[in-house]
C-alpha cells in the first residue's frame, strides 16, 4: 500500500510539473506563455525574443562518419557573440519529432536557454563557458577513431585509376568501368569484379558491383552500405575513395602510416570479418 501511495504522488507530480511546449507560426509558447520566436532557414533555426532580436542559431548535422555508421548531432552558435561554435546532442519529445520541435525541445528541456520568462542569455553564456560533453556511443567512438586514422592517410583517386596517399602512388585500380571518374560514386554493375593493387602490382582485393561486397587477397569480406531495416541505406553507393579507405581498414599491409601505424590495426564496429 505504501508503495502503491509513492508511485501515485510520483506520477502525480511529473503531471503537475510537466510543461506545455508549444510552436505555432514562428511563437514558442511555454504553459501557455508566449516567451520566444523561431525562424528557419534550410537545417538552421534561428532564436529571437519576443522583440525580434535574434539571440542564437541551432543547425542540425548529419553525417557519415565511416560507412554505414552515422552522428547527429546540432551546431549551437550565439549571434552576439560568434567565436565559439558548439556540437551538442540533441534530444526529441518524440521518435517522429521534426527538427522545429526538437530544437525547441532541446532548447527548454536539455539546455534551459528558454524558461517562462523568455531567453535566458545567462544561461546560454554558461553553456559556452562550460559547454557540456557530447554523449557518444561506442560504436559512434569508434568510428571516429578510425576516420582520423583514414584522415591521416590523406588517401585521392586519380583520373587514371592511381590511388595516393600522402602525395605518394601506394597502388591502382585495375578493371574500371567505362563510367569511371575519380570523383564518381560506383553505380554500374560490372561483369568483371574491380581489383587494387599496390604499388609494387601485389593483388590486394577486389570490389564486386553486384553485391557491393569488398574481399581482401587474404579472404576477409566487407559488405559496404547493407540495407538497413524497414528503409534502404543512406550511401547507396560508394566511392573509389570510400573503397581504398575500406580496404586500408581490412589489410593493415596495404596502406601505412609514416610512423609505421596501420589503419587496420584496431576495428570495433562489429562489422569486419
Amino acid at each position: 500500500m505504501k508503495g502503491n501511495m509513492i508511485m501515485l504522488f510520483t506520477v502525480l507530480s511529473l503531471i503537475l510539473n510537466a510543461q506545455n511546449i508549444k510552436t505555432k507560426r514562428g511563437i514558442v509558447s511555454l504553459d501557455g506563455v508566449h516567451v520566444a520566436k523561431i525562424s528557419n532557414k534550410s537545417n538552421e533555426y534561428t532564436f529571437l525574443d519576443l522583440k525580434e532580436t535574434p539571440i542564437y542559431t541551432i543547425q542540425f548535422i548529419d553525417k557519415s562518419i565511416v560507412d554505414s555508421v552515422r552522428d547527429s548531432y546540432i551546431k549551437l552558435n550565439r549571434v552576439y557573440n560568434r567565436e565559439k561554435i558548439l556540437d551538442l546532442d540533441y534530444i526529441s519529445p518524440s521518435a517522429f519529432s521534426g527538427e522545429e520541435r526538437s530544437a525547441v525541445f532541446t532548447s527548454i528541456k536539455d539546455l534551459k536557454i528558454i524558461d517562462n520568462k523568455g531567453i535566458n542569455v545567462k544561461t546560454l553564456d554558461d553553456i559556452f563557458n562550460n559547454p557540456p560533453k557530447r554523449k557518444l556511443d561506442s560504436k559512434t567512438k569508434d568510428a571516429y577513431t578510425t576516420r582520423s586514422k583514414i584522415d591521416r592517410l590523406k588517401i585521392e583517386v586519380n583520373n587514371v585509376g592511381e590511388i595516393i596517399s600522402n602525395g605518394i602512388p601506394v597502388g591502382y585500380f585495375t578493371n574500371l568501368p567505362a563510367s569511371f571518374g575519380s570523383e564518381d560514386t560506383i553505380s554500374e554493375k560490372t561483369f568483371v569484379d574491380i581489383e587494387i593493387y599496390d604499388a609494387k602490382s601485389k593483388y590486394i582485393g577486389k570490389y564486386i558491383t553486384t553485391t557491393k561486397q569488398i574481399k581482401t587477397a587474404g579472404g576477409k569480406t566487407f559488405t559496404l552500405y547493407r540495407e538497413m531495416s524497414g528503409r534502404a541505406s543512406i550511401l547507396k553507393f560508394p566511392t573509389y575513395k570510400a573503397i581504398v579507405e575500406r580496404m586500408a581498414i581490412m589489410d593493415p599491409t596495404f596502406i601505412k602510416f609514416q610512423d609505421k601505424v596501420t589503419v587496420g590495426e584496431v576495428v570495433k564496429d562489429g562489422v569486419q570479418k
